[in-house]
């Protein structure tokens, strides 16, 4: 029985993922194909660094792709591990399938390059960053950027991708001397890193509180009475009276934070609250994000 909820476990697991790759797939043929290509956008990643190739020693294009696929593929396979590395094909795979035949059953903008710039980065980096999300590339430069992510772990994601992504810009533009383009190309990789960190990063976002009272254990009872969320009763004291006092403290989320603040302030009309962002927190109750580490985790599971 045990075994069969860890298989059903594993299935959902897997399905959503699938999902989150489909859906991940579609937003970048749509940036891709459907804006970026009418406009004709110096490329970035392998396919960029292949015309660029071919440009100066007329290097074939798909086997300079393939080249240079090979050993970051291989690099990442050690670094990142076996399950990155199936779900990154299994993306790959999907990806390059909608490019080729969903994406032009759609119309393709022919409009202002300035609108399809905008158009491509937010739209492609939301759907990056869904893949990324599921620790799962598209391949090709995208191994770099979780091979990097994973050996230097305090860079994001989006700020490692605009980085490797400038200097193929610039050559490219240079090359075909277009420089509108290369222009058009940094407004798309700078919206594609802002995109791509605000997804990835905006999820565990939060608020956190700061209540000063004299209640402490019966603050925490009511905010658990409206949202479920733990909480920690710091020991303070009053600055001037210097009367014993308690600090309750509260992670939770944005539309949670509304809840708390009023039914503290109803249950305490004497506390003093401070509510604070939070770019990240991590534990009970919100979803960890893994981008860029080797799965460590065994059991079984589906690929």
């Amino acid at each position: 029985m045990k075994k069969t909820l860890i298989n059903f476990k594993a299935v959902k697991n897997f399905s959503r993922q699938l999902l989150m790759e489909l859906l991940g797939s579609i937003l970048i043929a749509a940036g891709i194909y459907n804006f970026a290509l009418q406009a004709e956008f110096p490329m970035t990643g392998f396919s960029g660094i292949s015309i660029i190739l071919y440009q100066l020693f007329h290097i074939p294009i798909g086997l300079s792709t393939i080249l240079l696929n090979i050993p970051i593929a291989l690099f990442c396979y050690k670094l990142l591990g076996r399950k990155f590395f199936v779900s990154s094909l299994r993306c790959m795979v999907i990806s390059s399938l909608i490019i080729d035949y969903i994406a032009p059953l759609f119309p393709v903008y022919e409009g202002s390059r300035l609108l399809a710039a905008l158009c491509t980065g937010v739209i492609a980096g939301m759907g990056y960053s869904i893949i990324y999300m599921q620790n799962s590339s598209t391949g090709g430069s995208d191994f770099i950027i979780m091979a990097v992510k994973a050996l230097k772990p305090y860079l994001s994601i989006g700020k490692i991708a605009f980085l490797s992504d400038v200097g193929i810009i610039l050559i490219g533009g240079i090359l075909f001397r277009d420089i509108d383009g290369i222009i058009y190309g940094m407004i798309v990789n700078y919206l594609f890193a802002v995109v791509a960190d605000k997804a990835m990063y905006g999820m565990n976002a939060g608020k956190m509180a700061l209540i000063v009272t004299r209640h402490g254990k019966y603050i925490c009872d009511v905010i658990d009475s409206v949202c479920q969320r733990g909480s920690t009763i710091l020991k303070a004291k009053g600055g001037y009276q210097e009367e014993d006092k308690q600090v309750v403290m509260c992670a939770c989320s944005n539309k949670e934070m509304y809840f708390v603040q009023k039914a503290v302030k109803q249950a305490d009309p004497e506390s003093f609250l401070i509510v604070l962002e939070s770019n990240e927190v991590h534990g009970e109750g919100f979803s960890p994000l893994q981008l860029g580490e080797r799965e460590t985790k065994t059991g079984s599971g589906i690929l």
